[in-house]
């Protein structure tokens, strides 16, 4: 039996991460660390309520088996520059930090399609940084997950990521081959493939959206 760390429980995909990892055998504890408390009736999990402003003071907290992170957020939501760039760069950079010097034997990441640490945007900036920070750190088991437009029922309006899932839905048919992956993605099947990938040995360490799709549906 195994303990999961979860960071960014309450987002899109972690809501169905944590249902899922509820149902799966595999785990019988799992650390939702989050920055408000929050009241969830089920034997398996542990509220960890989190200073992200010094998560040094919370690594005995950070161990277990398979570190999940999806925490993220938008330049709407955090508009100041030094926030935004602490969320998508240096929070996920510390936790893999702390997580590994816990000798966590997984840590699976939600990062970004086109993540590239050379980008002039910052999004795929930053995620592109964390993933080379990641693979640094040489973990038993990485999965970096890649996904396209997330679909799903998100508890903020994000007017213009709506429009384009949209577009790609409508252009999913004519994208074939290597733009496969841009066709929008449910978020459900994001954090059933985080699972699979923390648990099954798949040999790769990247994973793009058309993949995450084939692992979900395996």
């Amino acid at each position: 039996m195994k303990t999961a760390l979860v960071f960014g429980s309450t987002g899109l995909i972690g809501g169905h991460l944590i249902s899922q990892l509820i149902k799966n055998d595999y785990y019988n504890k799992i650390k939702l660390f989050v920055r408000s408390e929050i009241v969830i009736n089920e034997p398996k999990i542990e509220i960890i309520k989190t200073d992200f402003n010094d998560l040094e003071n919370h690594k005995e907290d950070v161990k277990g088996d398979d570190c999940f992170f999806c925490i993220g957020t938008t330049k709407q939501n955090s508009p100041d520059k030094k926030e935004y760039q602490k969320v998508e760069l240096e929070i996920p950079k510390k936790i893999a930090q702390i997580a590994r010097s816990n000798s966590v034997n997984s840590f699976i990441f939600v990062s970004s399609i086109y993540a590239n640490p050379k980008s002039s945007g910052d999004y795929v900036k930053f995620k592109g940084l964390v993933e080379e920070e990641l693979k640094k750190l040489n973990f038993s088991n990485l999965g970096i997950l890649r996904p396209s437009f997330l679909m799903g029922n998100r508890k903020e309006n994000r007017t213009g990521e709506k429009i384009g899932i949209l577009t790609f839905r409508l252009l999913s048919p004519l994208l074939l081959g290597p733009i496969k992956k841009m066709k929008p993605i449910n978020s459900e099947k994001v954090a059933k493939a985080m699972i699979k990938i923390a648990n099954e040995n798949l040999r790769k360490t990247t994973f793009e959206s058309d993949e995450i799709v084939e692992i979900s549906s395996g």
